[in-house]
């Protein structure tokens, strides 16, 4: 099983977050495209409308996108989300996992983030993951994996 890259991202509660800081934790970092977009919002407010249960099992959640911090901190406020988001402004972090590439979107070709979740163990081992997700059912997946963690 490979490793999650080392990284270290601003975060949308004004820390800095990295993954020597996590380890010891299990944790998700779900990658998504733009904040307050249809997907994106749905995918969101899943994640936040069952991190008491993602809690339960033992896992943090991190969604992580390009966007800047101003724009996390407007899509929280707006959806009332409860849990940390990432800026990967320069998709670094991205670009290390294979999320940010050519995608299809509306016909054509562009460059974006692909959406994705990991699922990282304590010792920063990915133990799942999950490329090209369709967030309909996604958070459900997740949820059940981490389930196995406990």
């Amino acid at each position: 099983m490979a490793k999650i890259p080392a990284f270290s991202l601003p975060g949308s509660d004004g820390k800095t977050w990295s993954s020597k800081e996590l380890k010891g934790s299990a944790y998700v970092l779900y990658f998504y495209p733009k904040d307050s977009t249809p997907g994106c919002t749905t995918e969101a407010c899943d994640f936040r409308d069952n991190l008491a249960r993602l809690k339960k099992a033992g896992v943090q959640v991190f969604g992580v996108s390009p966007d800047s911090l101003a724009s996390h901190a407007k899509f929280i406020a707006k959806q009332g989300l409860t849990f940390v988001l990432l800026s990967d402004g320069d998709k670094a972090l991205a670009t290390k996992l294979g999320v940010y590439g050519e995608k299809m979107m509306y016909g054509k070709k562009v460059m974006g983030i692909i959406r994705s979740t990991f699922l990282v163990g304590v010792d920063g081992t990915i133990l799942r993951e999950w490329r090209g997700v369709k967030v309909k059912g996604h958070v459900d997946e997740v949820l059940e994996a981490a389930q196995t963690l406990v």
